[in-house]
């Protein structure tokens, strides 16, 4: 008990000591709370705190902390959601899936805490083998884990970080977007209520340009996982030196709708991958390539769903979509597409902004080389990209600096062969929108999307592990 109470003393030292950051409602612009603006000190004492603590909780002991903190998220869905809606803007439908995410999360890390992640490699298999047997292990980092979380997804992504570090017996100290960073406390405040020892998950809220610093460079650090940004993400990598980093940045991903697809179907997908979430995913559908010969029945098809897709006050049950994070995030959407339509581009619906509300909109005729889509709009928008063949279609979607994800509509097996085999991607989805995915399965991309490691709960744990080798002697 004596770590646990020394961190509660500095964490109510932390709180008397420092400055606040106010939280705003997107749509209200109403100041909604405040959290403490950590010093250098402060994070300083939270990395100390956490490297100074040994978890010694059992596989079966971190299983039950991650599984009761899902029954408790279950049972606190209501107040989840609507927390996550006042301090991002997001509709309540969205929030209440992203609270169902939570509780997945949770739910597959409580199960692989419990699986034995060794093997087993018989050494008698060469003409040099020996009568031995290779086993391997993985063990917790000797060091800290720090994490940096954004806004978009302002509980899940916090899971994702979390959860696979105490599944991993690891300890990590987490500053969230000072955006949005109610939930991350709360999920906390859940995680300590189900039995989670504080040291193993510290929060630290505060304004990154006065404490990222020490965040990833603070000598006991290990590894820096990171959500967010393309220029933050490497200007992360040039700073964190000589340890490990898990970087999962920006998308620019496509819609890939072939002659041969269900155009209802592929106007389904465009519309939900575009404006769920308010667009604000990396793997929402950022740019959608129609082939020239279907092209014009699709978008229509899109343009009315378009219309119909209701948008307004997040907290009304029946608004399929919110607000953005905050205006200035609306205006560069309307910038961007404003510009498009200057430079060509037909404007068929949307682009209506009031604060950080923004309309869906629907864009047609769009090159490739406009902002709109060479850089990611991250944002409610559907821009429409012809194209005459398969071989214009790939060379369009792989002419970004992004490679997290993609999707296709077509029923054609070599077609989908060439995309899976030719897209610079981290994931193909046939038939689907491009961020499908369970919280288990590896997810990551390349290029300007990351350095190639996979998150999701399984791949996170590998990445939050050490792998040792022992041998023995072992008669045939």
């Amino acid at each position: 008990m004596r770590v646990f109470d020394e961190a509660m003393r500095i964490n109510g030292e932390r709180r008397r000591r420092s400055s606040v950051i106010e939280v705003f409602d997107p749509f209200s612009s109403r100041c909604v709370g405040t959290v403490p603006r950590a010093a250098v000190a402060d994070v300083r004492e939270a990395i100390e705190v956490a490297a100074a603590y040994r978890p010694r909780l059992s596989r079966y002991e971190r299983s039950e902390i991650l599984g009761r903190a899902a029954a408790e998220v279950v049972a606190r869905t209501r107040e989840i959601a609507e927390l996550i809606t006042m301090e991002s803007g997001l509709s309540i439908r969205d929030s209440l899936y992203e609270a169902g995410r939570v509780r997945d999360v949770l739910l597959f890390g409580s199960r692989a805490a419990l699986t034995d992640d060794g093997e087993i490699f018989s050494c008698d298999i060469t003409p040099h083998g020996r009568q031995r047997r290779v086993y391997t292990q993985r063990s917790p980092l000797l060091g800290v884990i720090t994490a940096i979380t954004p806004f978009n997804h302002p509980m899940n992504q916090v899971a994702h970080k979390v959860v696979p570090s105490i599944a991993t017996n690891n300890r990590m100290v987490l500053k969230p977007s000072e955006k949005v960073p109610l939930s991350a406390l709360l999920f906390a405040d859940i995680l300590y209520d189900a039995g989670l020892p504080p040291p193993m998950f510290q929060v630290v809220t505060g304004d990154p340009s006065e404490i990222a610093l020490e965040l990833l460079t603070h000598r006991s650090v290990e590894l820096v996982t990171f959500t967010g940004g393309v220029s933050v993400g490497k200007q992360i990598a040039q700073v964190a030196g000589y340890r490990r980093m898990v970087l999962e940045l920006g998308g620019n991903d496509p819609l890939i709708v072939m002659d041969d697809a269900d155009l209802e179907e592929a106007a389904s997908l465009a519309v939900s991958g575009s404006y769920k979430n308010s667009g604000q995913r990396c793997t929402a559908v950022k740019r959608i390539l129609a082939h020239a010969s279907i092209a014009d029945d699709l978008v229509h098809r899109i343009v009315t769903r378009t219309r119909a897709w209701r948008f307004g006050d997040p907290t009304d049950p029946s608004v399929e979509m919110g607000t953005v994070i905050d205006e200035r995030a609306a205006m560069l959407f309307e910038s961007r597409v404003s510009a498009a339509a200057a430079q060509g581009a037909k404007l068929l619906v949307g682009n209506d902004r009031d604060g950080a509300l923004y309309s869906p909109t629907v864009i047609d005729h769009v090159q490739p080389d406009m902002e709109l889509v060479r850089e990611e709009t991250f944002g409610p928008v559907s821009p429409v990209i012809r194209f005459a063949d398969l071989d214009e279609a790939i060379r369009i979607a792989n002419g970004t600096a992004f490679g997290l994800s993609s999707a296709v509509c077509t029923n054609r097996l070599d077609v989908i062969t060439r995309l899976v085999d030719e897209l610079h991607v981290g994931t193909v989805n046939v038939r689907e929108v491009p961020g499908y995915r369970l919280e288990l399965t590896p997810f990551g991309g390349i290029k300007d999307s990351g350095l190639g490691y996979k998150e999701g709960v399984l791949e996170a744990m590998k990445s939050f592990t050490t792998l040792k080798t022992y041998s023995l002697p072992w008669p045939t």
